[in-house]
């Protein structure tokens, strides 16, 4: 039997994981199926300056290959979280994430289209309602340190009933809240509910800006909800 490369003995140990780890667990894993490689690993540990475990040495192998693109066509690496998760994909598996990737990076130009498009072809007070959605929910994490996103209540790319860029399915939502929401269509906040989300989502801000280093303006907060109530439902 051919012996493994130790690029191939790391990647079919991360096969036996069903979904994403860390690479604490990859190395830990590794360990255990190939003890003689963390004898080895130990002994070329004890020889270091630094103080340091051959399961250590084990686990900033795996992570520099990582950061090298060593396993790139056989991991996919979720970044979302500290630490990054990782899991072994098959080739199949890669293409597709490729593909996904490019329709990824096409889809803001297409998005950008749509959304010139609409612009062209709407009245000048839609217009206007349409930058201030935009304004204030930049302001709004400029005063705050907040992550919210103008999101189309009707998604732009729904595979069923795709919405429109027009500021009646305009809302407001934090970016996990809108990823999470992604291309569904869901029912648009009524002005009051927006309101509310705004405040029940600065209220938890609120805790940790003074670690932010950061005042909290609540007369900056309330002329920004005006003029959002102005144009969220201006009938």
């Amino acid at each position: 039997m051919k012996k493994l490369t130790k690029k191939q003995k790391y990647l079919e140990v991360l096969k036996t994981f069903d979904d994403f780890v860390i690479v604490k667990e990859w190395a830990e894993k590794f360990a255990k199926m190939y003890p003689d490689d963390l004898e080895q690993a130990n002994k070329q540990a004890a020889k270091q300056k630094h103080e340091t475990t051959g399961l250590r040495e084990i686990c900033a192998r795996i992570s520099s290959t990582i950061g090298k693109g060593g396993f790139d066509q056989n991991i996919e690496i979720d970044m979302s979280e500290k630490p990054k998760k990782v899991r072994y994909i098959t080739s199949d598996e890669f293409k597709s994430l490729e593909e996904k990737e490019t329709e990824s990076d096409i889809e803001p130009l297409r998005r950008d289209e749509i959304l010139r498009k609409a612009k062209n072809e709407l009245d000048k007070i839609l217009v206007y309602r349409l930058e201030e959605f935009d304004l204030i929910t930049k302001s709004l994490n400029q005063y705050f340190e907040t992550n919210f996103q103008v999101d189309h209540a009707k998604a732009l790319k729904n595979p069923s009933i795709k919405g429109e860029h027009h500021p009646d399915n305009l809302q407001i939502l934090l970016q996990a809240h809108n990823g999470k929401k992604s291309s569904k269509n869901w029912e648009r906040f009524s002005k009051k509910e927006q309101i509310t989300y705004i405040n029940k989502a600065i209220e938890l801000q609120k805790l940790i800006m003074p670690r932010l280093e950061l005042n909290f303006d609540n007369k900056i907060l309330t002329m920004l909800l005006n003029r959002l109530e102005k144009v969220y439902d201006p009938k």
